[in-house]
Formats: structure tokens, C-alpha cells, sequence
């Protein structure tokens, strides 16, 4: 057992956020932790670091434990270039490598009274070069950078020149490489793009060491890990599997204790009501008497408490636009004399559910405000179709006003529409009392994302244009968001590094790449085995190709 925590309870202010907390971490053990957003995920696993102090309780843990853990944005702050920054993990094989250099130098001055001993004392020290790994330094460090998405960034690159998310991902590579004991990360995918993330599953299944995960990523999670620990009203369950096997054993739970709940409610009115007629007659009254005794020894089942309240909306159009939506032809986009992207073609139809994908840095938000006219193509032509009304859903939510309140946001916005209806409408996005007046600058990430869907389902657009719209959203969100989409009759062209999403929502994907976009039918399962199906044929071709250039010359000299 690495850690431990026994009954740990913590308070903010008076509010409850853990009560009696008991779990422990294995040797090698690969855990995830969910719960809704503001459950008190991040708190446990601070308190679990070291790094927040709790109520009562107690956290054991194995001597010298290393713990690695970082915060949802744990960016580093250093002058270092990228690669100097990941080479200072190795600082004591680096040592090392000076003093096997400075024992080379010694061996190479001929001085044979000392050689024997500078050689035993090199042969030592290579040894444990070797068995520390220190010979694959250089290549887990170029590794590590490529796999994390920083392999084509200028080596002078520094990492204070880097973004609030690329400086995130940097210290995750930095933790990777340290390979503490325990791994704990909050949201580690949030920032990755889609190939990034593939290489990041590998990388943690392979991971030596413990890990604990926050995320809301259900691919992720069904990839990586093997335990759930769900927080849940102020407590924590544990569940064997990942996060599919969590759902259905969460469901079954719930299902037999609803079961054994009901059945001992029957037992209790049929053991009352016995009671209730017998009592008083004199020949039943001591086996009235007894139930009696019988209920009062019997230890009370409570109702189970079933599913939190979770968001509940829809997306209504008000008329249904024609056939072709959006013909887009020869679209570039610069910043800064750099070209983003070129050559894009792009056409949608009437019940479109088209998934834009992409590294990092392709440009697929900027085509997307491209589209929508937020700013203008440097070259091309945008053609929407008839009667189409367009909703847009901007991942940065730059549309919000943080000077507003909940209310007021939306209703500025529709000032037509009355109070109740505003606050019903904020209701199923999980606003309700005295939450509709905090002010959008106080509101967290996931808060503010349901504030903009609530704002793009009361357009009623028939059109939605969506840049990342489960970022920030927990788990419970999230379905809710995609059985809203699943029912729109509208078109959809969305960009998502969520491959959960990908595969429930996209009847075709989009990947954008330097040249312009492919088409692929299907969702993101087809799409990747499309792709594999690609790599096979040029593998093939390229054997043919050399076979036939192997025997050309032979075939030439008979």
C-alpha cells in the first residue's frame, strides 16, 4: 500500500465537501476519480498531496513515498528552453556523466599507478549509469517531447514563451518523466489534441508507477484505468473496472438496493398493519406483540438516492434550412504574414454531423470563426445555403459578459422573453435560487460552459458551428449534451478532441491537415480504421515497389 486516508472530513465554511473519507492506493494500482463538477475531486486529490489541509482523519503513506501530482493548470514558469527544462529531471545522472568523463580524462594520462584503481572506479560508475538508464536519457527526454506534442517547436523555444495549456502540458512531461511512485493528475487532457492523447494512453498503461486520474474523458478513462472511485454527496464508493464497467455496476447497485428498499417497506406495512389489528384483541395479542418487537429490532433501510439532479435541455430550430447548408471553396487564413491554413473546402448538407479534427495548431478554431464572420478569410468564398440561422459556440466563451449575472446574461439577450421563462430555461442547466445571480466572472469553467449552451439553445438556430463544447463539462453534462444534439434537427459541424463524443455524434469527420481537409463517412471508430486500411495500401505499395525494383535489373540482364 503506497497512501491511505481514513475518515477524512473536510468543511468549506460550513458546507460539507467530504465526509469520512476511507480508500487507499496499491503498488501499480491505475485509479479515476469522478463525481460532478464541484463534488470535491481536486480537493481530495490536494489533500492526498499534501497540498490542503482537511478537518479530521488521517493519510498514511509508505516511507520516501515520491508523489507527482498536477493541478488542472500546473504550467511551469522558467526561462529554460524545453528540452533544458525535461534534461533538469536528470540532474544526478547528469553529475554522474561528468565524473565518468572526468574519469576518462584520468585515464587517458598515462598515469599507470592510478589506472587500475580509475578504472574500477569507472566500470562502478558506468554500471550505475546503465541501471539508472542514464544511456536512455537523451532519447526518453526527445521522446517525451515529440509524444507531448512540443517535437516540431524550434529548439530555442522557452518555456516562458509558451501558452497557459502548452505550459501545462510541459510540466505533465516533466512529471512523466520523474516517474514518482504515485501519479496524481487533475484533468491531464485537457490542452491534448487527439494524437497526443493516443500516445499519452500508451504511454500511462505502460506507467510503472501508480496512477490517480481526474478526468471527464470516458475514452480515457475506459483506456487507462482499472478502479473508479466515485465521490458522490460528500462520500466515496470504489468500483473494479473502468469507467464502462462503473456505469453498469453503478445502475445494478442502485437497481438492488432500490430492490431491497421496497421490499423491506412491504415487510414493514405488512408487519404494521398485523400490529395495528391484533394489538387490542386478546387472543393475538402477543404475537401482535411480538412483530411489535420484530419492528423495532429491524435496522431501517434508507431510499437510495439515485442520480443527482443533472442538466436536462434540447435544441429547437424554428425552420428547417434547404438542402445545401454551406459551400466554402479555396479558403486561406493568415496571422502575421504566417499562413494558418489554405485550400479549404468545405461543404455541409441538411442533417449534417460533421466532426472537424486536427492537431494543435492546424487552425480549426480559426476556420470555425472564419465561418461564422468573426473575422475575414485573407482569400475564398463562403456561401451559405437558405434560411439558415446560425448559432455558434465559442470554446474561450469571449461572447460572455463577466460583468453580468447569470440572469442578466441571458436575459440581455433575450429581452423579449419573461423572467420565469429565463429561469426555467437556467433550471435545466443546474442554475437554480440564488445561482442565477453570481456574476460570470465568479462562475468556474464547466458553469460557464452550460451558461453558453443556455444562450445557444434559446436562439433556436438551425445551424450549429461548436468549437470544443464538452471542455470543462463533467461527466453527467456531457450526456446531456449529447442526447440534446442527438434529437437536433438541425445541421452540426463541431470541432472535439472528446473521441467518446466523436464516436456517439459524427456521421462524418473532417481532418484538417497542411494541404486542406479529408472527407471520411462515419464516426471516429471509422475514421481510424479508415486510416489504418491507408497505412496498409502505401505499406503494400511501397513493398511492391521495391520488390519490382529488386528484379527489374535481373530480368534486364536475360
Amino acid at each position: 500500500m503506497l497512501i491511505q486516508a481514513v475518515n477524512i472530513t473536510k468543511h468549506y465554511a460550513a458546507t460539507p465537501i467530504l465526509q469520512n473519507i476511507t480508500m487507499h492506493i496499491n503498488e501499480g494500482e491505475k485509479i479515476g476519480l469522478v463525481g460532478v463538477n464541484g463534488a470535491g475531486k481536486s480537493t481530495f486529490m490536494r489533500i492526498l498531496a499534501g497540498e490542503e489541509s482537511f478537518d479530521s482523519g488521517q493519510i498514511h503513506q509508505q516511507k520516501d513515498l515520491q508523489i507527482g501530482y498536477l493541478a488542472q493548470n500546473g504550467g511551469l514558469e522558467s526561462d529554460n528552453t524545453l528540452y533544458d527544462e525535461l534534461r533538469s529531471v536528470f540532474t544526478h545522472l547528469l553529475e554522474m556523466e561528468a565524473q565518468m568523463r572526468q574519469l576518462e580524462a584520468e585515464m587517458a594520462d598515462g598515469d599507470k599507478k592510478r589506472l587500475s584503481r580509475v578504472m574500477a572506479r569507472y566500470a562502478d560508475l558506468s554500471e550505475r549509469f546503465r541501471e539508472e538508464r542514464g544511456y536512455e536519457m537523451e532519447a526518453r527526454i526527445r521522446g517525451m517531447l515529440s509524444g507531448m506534442g512540443f517535437g516540431d517547436f524550434p529548439e530555442d523555444t522557452r518555456v516562458h514563451m509558451l501558452s497557459g495549456g502548452q505550459k501545462t502540458r510541459l510540466a505533465l512531461a516533466k512529471l512523466l518523466l520523474q516517474e514518482p511512485d504515485l501519479l496524481m493528475l487533475d484533468e491531464p487532457t485537457n490542452y491534448l489534441d487527439i494524437p497526443t492523447l493516443s500516445w499519452l494512453e500508451d504511454y500511462l498503461r505502460g506507467y510503472p508507477g501508480a496512477l490517480l486520474i481526474i478526468s471527464h474523458d470516458r475514452y480515457f478513462l475506459d483506456a487507462v484505468v482499472h478502479s473508479i472511485l466515485e465521490i458522490d454527496r460528500t462520500h466515496m464508493t470504489r468500483y473494479t473496472g473502468n469507467y464502462t464497467r462503473f456505469v453498469e455496476l453503478k445502475a445494478a447497485e442502485y437497481e438492488s438496493k432500490l430492490k431491497q428498499y421496497e421490499q423491506q417497506q412491504e415487510e414493514i406495512a405488512k408487519l404494521e398493519d398485523f400490529v395495528q389489528r391484533n394489538l387490542a384483541r386478546a387472543s393475538t395479542s402477543n404475537r401482535a406483540k411480538s412483530r411489535r418487537k420484530v419492528l423495532e429490532r429491524m435496522e431501517r433501510l434508507e431510499r437510495p438516492a439515485g442520480e443527482q439532479k443533472r442538466a436536462a435541455f434540447s435544441f429547437a430550430i424554428d425552420r428547417t434550412t434547404g438542402q445545401d447548408v454551406l459551400q466554402a471553396s479555396d479558403l486561406s487564413f493568415s496571422y502575421h504574414s504566417m499562413p494558418v491554413f489554405q485550400n479549404i473546402q468545405l461543404q455541409l448538407s441538411r442533417g449534417d454531423c460533421a466532426a472537424l479534427i486536427g492537431p494543435n495548431g492546424i487552425g480549426k478554431s480559426t476556420l470555425l470563426k472564419v465561418l461564422v464572420g468573426e473575422i475575414p478569410p485573407e482569400r475564398g468564398t463562403i456561401r451559405w445555403g437558405s434560411n439558415v440561422t446560425l448559432g455558434y459556440y465559442d470554446q474561450e466563451h469571449e461572447g460572455l459578459n463577466p460583468n453580468h449575472t447569470v440572469l442578466e446574461e441571458l436575459w440581455n439577450e433575450y429581452p423579449h422573453l419573461e423572467e420565469v421563462r429565463i429561469r426555467t430555461v437556467l433550471g435545466g442547466f443546474l442554475f437554480s435560487g440564488e445561482d442565477v445571480e453570481k456574476k460570470i466572472a465568479s462562475l468556474s469553467g464547466g458553469e460557464k460552459a452550460r451558461v453558453s449552451l443556455a444562450k445557444l439553445m434559446l436562439k433556436n438556430a438551425n445551424v450549429l458551428i461548436l468549437d470544443e463544447p464538452t471542455n470543462h463539462l463533467d461527466l453527467y453534462s456531457k450526456e446531456a449534451l449529447e442526447s440534446a444534439l442527438l434529437d437536433y434537427e438541425g445541421t452540426l459541424l463541431f470541432v472535439s478532441h472528446d473521441r467518446y463524443f466523436l464516436n456517439k455524434m459524427a456521421n462524418k469527420v473532417l481532418e484538417m491537415n497542411p494541404d486542406g481537409i479529408e472527407y471520411f463517412l462515419g464516426n471516429y471508430d471509422d475514421y481510424m480504421e479508415k486510416k489504418r486500411e491507408l497505412v496498409e495500401i502505401a505499406a503494400l505499395s511501397e513493398k511492391q515497389e521495391n520488390q519490382s525494383n529488386h528484379t527489374a535489373p535481373a530480368s534486364a540482364s536475360e
